[in-house]
C-alpha cells in the first residue's frame, strides 16, 4: 500500500473567482490526523506527574537488612525491553502499555550537617520531584522540617520557554485525593514547589477544583480595576528592585513572577470551552475520587486550560488508613512495623488507583480523536524505594502516554545502580524541552533511559 505524506491541517483548496484569489479550508481528513498535527493544533504535548507514597513492598535489592526478610520482588518485571511480561503489582498498568524504569536511586551528595538528610522521606522524594537534594539551610530532621532547593520538574516545565510558546490560562495545576497528612505543615502537604519555601498546595475538593477551571466569566469592571492596579504594583515592584541586593532582588523577582501569573488570569477569557456537569460530593473511595479529578484535569487540558498538572494521589508519609484492602493501621505505621503483606496490599490497590486515572485519560479525545494518552506523558513515582527502613534503592519510575510518538510505550528499562535523573532526562527529551543533562549537586547525568525515546 502506498505511503503518502501527512496534509498540514490549514490546507486550502485555491482558486479564482472573477478574477480574486479565494481559498476554502478543507474538513478534517484522514491524511491530517497525525500525532505531531493534533499536538500541534493544541499547543503541543502535555505533562503530568502522579505521586504515591510510601514506595513499594521491600526486597533484596533494597538492602542487606531488607533482604534478610526474605520477601519477593513482587514489583521488578522478569524481562527487559520492549513487551516486558508485568509483574504483580504492575498487571493493573498492563492495559495502558506502561513503561516502567528499576534499579534507579538518587546520586546526589547528603551533607553531613544538619543530620538527617539522607532519610528516604526526605531525599528520595526531593531528587524523584526535583533533582535535587532537601536544602541544608532550614533542614531539622527531628520535627521534618524541610523545603526544596528549586522547582520541581512539574513547574520546571510549566516555566520553560521551549514548552510553552504562549502561555494558557493555568500554567500548571495541582490536585491531590487523599486528604490524610502526616503533619499538617510545610513540606508534608504538596509535592509540586516553585522554589524553596514556596508550595503550591493542591485542591482536595473536586467540586472547588470544577469552580476553579470553569465557574469564572470574562472579565468585568472589577476584574479590569484589579488588572490596572497590578500593574501599577508590578511597576513600582520592578522600580524597588533596582535598589536591593542579590537575595532580595531574587525574593522580588519571585512575587512579580506570582503577581504576572494573577494579572494574566485575570486578563484570559473564561469561557473556553463548554464545561463538564459539575460533581457533587467527593466519594470516600479512593477510585472514585481519583476518577472525578482525572476526568476534570482531562477536560481543562482538551480546552487548552493548562498542559502541566500534578496529582497527588497520597501525601508523602501518608497516614491515609486503607481498611478497604484490610489494613487497620495508616500506611505510615504499617510500614514501620513491618508488615509486608499489608503493605502490598496498600500499594497494589494504589497502583489500581493510577490505572483508574489513566483509564479516564483515555476516554477523553481530542477534536482529531485521538486520545490524551496519545498526547502526553505522565511521569509517576514515590517518595522512596520502601517505607520499612526508608531505603531510596529502587525508587520507582512509571512512564504512561507516548508524548505524540517521542516515547515508546510497553518498555522495562533496567539500570542497575542507575542515577534517578535519568527518568527526568527521558520525560523532559520527550516533550522537547532541550536537556543536555538534569539533576544537581552531585545527581547530574546526561544520559536517558534505555530503550524509552523514539
Amino acid at each position: 500500500m502506498p505511503k503518502f505524506k501527512p496534509l498540514a491541517r490549514r490546507t486550502f483548496l485555491r482558486g479564482l473567482v472573477g478574477g480574486t484569489g479565494v481559498a476554502l479550508a478543507l474538513p478534517p481528513l484522514e491524511a491530517m490526523l497525525t500525532k505531531k498535527a493534533s499536538a500541534d493544533s493544541l499547543g503541543g504535548p502535555f505533562f503530568g506527574v502522579f505521586f504515591w507514597a510510601n514506595g513499594l513492598p521491600w526486597h533484596a535489592q533494597h538492602g542487606g537488612e531488607q533482604a534478610g526478610a526474605g520477601h519477593a520482588d513482587v514489583w521488578t518485571p522478569s524481562t527487559t525491553g520492549a513487551g516486558y511480561t508485568p509483574s504483580p503489582l504492575l498487571m493493573p498498568l498492563a492495559r495502558h502499555n506502561v513503561s516502567v524504569a528499576t534499579g534507579l536511586e538518587p546520586k546526589t551528595q547528603v551533607p553531613r550537617s544538619p543530620g538527617g538528610q539522607s532519610d528516604g522521606h526526605m531525599r528520595g522524594f526531593m531528587v524523584a520531584l526535583t533533582g535535587d537534594r532537601p536544602r541544608s539551610m532550614g533542614f531539622d530532621h527531628p520535627s521534618h522540617t524541610l523545603t526544596a532547593r528549586r522547582p520541581s520538574i512539574d513547574q520546571y516545565v510549566a516555566r520553560h520557554d521551549a514548552f510553552y510558546t504562549e502561555a494558557p490560562r493555568f500554567r500548571s495545576l495541582q490536585v491531590g485525593v487523599s486528604n490524610a497528612r502526616f503533619h499538617d505543615y510545610g513540606h508534608w502537604n504538596a509535592i509540586s514547589y516553585n522554589g524553596p519555601d514556596s508550595l503550591n498546595l493542591p485542591v482536595m475538593n473536586s467540586s472547588t477544583l470544577y469552580d476553579f477551571l470553569f465557574s469564572e466569566r470574562p472579565m468585568d469592571a472589577t476584574q479590569t480595576r484589579r488588572t490596572q492596579l497590578l500593574d501599577a504594583v508590578l511597576a513600582d515592584a520592578r522600580s524597588l528592585r533596582g535598589r536591593l541586593g542579590r537575595r532580595d532582588q531574587q525574593r522580588v523577582d519571585a512575587h512579580l513572577a506570582h503577581l504576572s501569573d494573577i494579572q494574566r488570569r485575570l486578563a484570559a477569557d473564561a469561557a473556553v470551552c463548554e464545561p463538564p456537569a459539575r460533581p457533587g460530593a467527593d466519594s470516600g473511595d479512593l477510585i472514585r475520587k481519583t476518577e472525578t479529578m482525572a476526568d476534570l484535569l482531562g477536560v481543562a487540558i482538551n480546552c487548552g486550560l493548562t498542559r502541566v498538572f500534578s496529582m497527588m494521589l497520597t501525601s508523602p508519609a501518608t497516614t491515609h488508613v486503607f481498611n478497604n484492602v484490610g489494613v487497620p493501621d495508616n500506611l505510615h505505621k504499617t510500614c514501620h512495623d513491618g508488615h509486608w503483606d499489608r503493605v502490598r496490599r496498600t500499594q497494589l490497590y494504589q497502583m489500581e488507583a493510577f490505572a483508574a486515572f489513566l483509564d479516564r485519560f483515555e476516554t477523553h479525545t481530542d477534536a482529531e480523536g485521538l486520545s490524551l494518552l496519545d498526547r502526553g506523558l505522565i511521569f509517576a513515582t514515590s517518595e522512596y524505594g520502601e517505607g520499612w527502613k526508608h531505603s531510596v534503592k529502587e525508587l520507582p519510575a512509571l512512564f504512561a502516554g507516548n508524548a505524540c510518538g517521542a516515547l515508546r510505550q510497553g518498555v522495562h528499562a533496567r539500570h542497575d545502580d542507575g542515577n534517578f535523573s535519568m527518568a527526568h532526562v527521558t520525560a523532559l527529551r520527550a516533550l522537547g524541552i532541550p536537556t543536555p543533562s538534569f539533576g544537581f549537586n552531585g545527581g547530574e547525568t546526561s544520559d536517558a533511559l534505555r530503550g524509552m525515546l523514539t
